[in-house]
């Protein structure tokens, strides 16, 4: 979760600072990161399967308001070409 005009839950450049951040009480923070973070990796995977290249590719979990997780991708532009190609060809 993040405040208005942070960086979430998660930051790779930050790192997690729990004073930065709203809680509320009831709202599974803790599982939607996990699940963001599971997420992230499996689809570095999968672009590492498909034969695009992860070197430079990061991601960040994070989770929203609600709890919910969210993925923040950084990816090389050979590597956002390479996946855009895999994209067209399934269209």
């Amino acid at each position: 979760m993040s405040v208005p005009g942070g960086d979430g839950f998660e930051s790779a450049e930050l790192g997690f600072d729990p004073d930065e951040v709203v809680w509320v009480r009831g709202v599974d923070y803790v599982g939607g990161w996990r699940q963001a973070k599971d997420a992230g990796a499996e689809l570095v995977s999968a672009l590492a399967a498909a034969g695009v290249g992860t070197d430079g590719v990061v991601f960040a979990a994070q989770s929203g308001a609600d709890g919910s997780g969210l993925v923040r991708l950084t990816l090389p532009v050979t590597s956002v070409r390479a996946l855009t190609e895999l994209v067209l060809r399934a269209v």
